[in-house]
């Protein structure tokens, strides 16, 4: 079992160009679509967060479970759904405005244990920024590191939500003790100032960092480095692509079992290609297609 922990949303995705294109609701947040990603890939997986009793908090559970995701770790409130306007550009790349005061899903509260047969857990994005519920998701993870299970963590930086950037890159800094893998973008390694090495002397055994169409590299606690190019493919745009990633990059590490740092280790150069290859795929058919939907296994074959 896999279990992702973080935020579900509602993405306002606008149909056309224009400040006033018109909007259409979609199911969204980080964590929420690496595990309908996992879902659909085929792996057992769980959602750890807390959402809205509202209509759109209804619809994002109904998501989870068409992806076969198990939501039962899924606490409840009646405050609102979080919302994330998305501006898309002339290339396909979506920025974001969010709305999250008072919203269900900032008032997490750590279960008291992980779902049985746990054997990773995925954290990122906004859940680790709003208080109070980012230092329920730091507990959370820094117990799961504690009892051996492997954590992975894409910080995936969304700035405007962040109103002291150094305060977080000491957050962020703080975490890399229990952090098993951490995958970033290019743009989230620039902001947060950092460098691959000075990341995995910190405690992870691996970093993976896309970039964009460009492909992804790996870099591990060895001295190695991975890189594989991009998948090409006419993008329609990119929510959802680094989402697709950490699943597709989870989904291949559980298949090789290969979910702990000493298995990260010994993947060795044609492990690592073939990893990385297959979440390039998986991350370009997400871009091709509208809005965060990420592949089916059959897809993939």
């Amino acid at each position: 079992m896999i279990v992702v922990a973080g935020e579900a949303l509602i993405d306002l995705v606008p149909q056309g160009r224009g400040a006033l294109a018109e909007l259409k609701p979609a199911l969204g947040g980080g964590p929420y679509n690496t595990a309908v990603a996992l879902g659909r890939l085929g792996s057992p997986t769980a959602f750890c967060s807390r959402t809205s009793l509202d209509a759109f908090g209804e619809a994002l559970l109904d998501g989870l479970r068409e992806a076969g995701v198990d939501v039962s770790a899924v606490q409840r409130g009646t405050e609102p759904t979080t919302l994330a306007v998305a501006t898309i550009d002339a290339h396909g790349s979506a920025s974001y405005s969010f709305y999250v005061d008072g919203t269900a899903d900032r008032l997490f509260t750590a279960p008291a244990e992980l779902p049985t047969g746990t054997r990773a857990v995925s954290f990122g994005t906004c859940s680790l920024v709003l208080e109070p519920g980012a230092s329920a998701y730091e507990e959370l993870l820094r117990t799961a590191s504690a009892q051996g299970v492997f954590t992975a963590l894409d910080p995936n930086i969304r700035a405007g939500l962040i109103p002291d950037p150094d305060a977080y890159r000491a957050r962020f800094k703080s975490w890399l003790p229990s952090v098993s893998l951490l995958k970033l973008s290019e743009e989230d390694a620039h902001w947060l100032g950092g460098t691959p090495r000075e990341w995995l002397a910190a405690g992870p055994a691996a970093v993976v960092i896309t970039h964009g169409a460009d492909g992804l590299t790996a870099f591990t606690a060895d001295g190695s480095v991975h890189p594989v190019p991009g998948e090409k493919v006419e993008v329609v745009d990119t929510i959802g692509a680094g989402d697709t990633v950490n699943a597709a990059l989870l989904h291949g590490l559980a298949t090789r079992d290969a979910l702990s740092p000493e298995a990260l280790a010994s993947l060795g150069p044609d492990g690592w290609t073939t990893l990385l290859r297959f979440a390039a795929r998986a991350a370009a058919v997400t871009c091709s297609r509208a809005g965060a939907q990420p592949p089916y296994a059959w897809e993939l074959s």
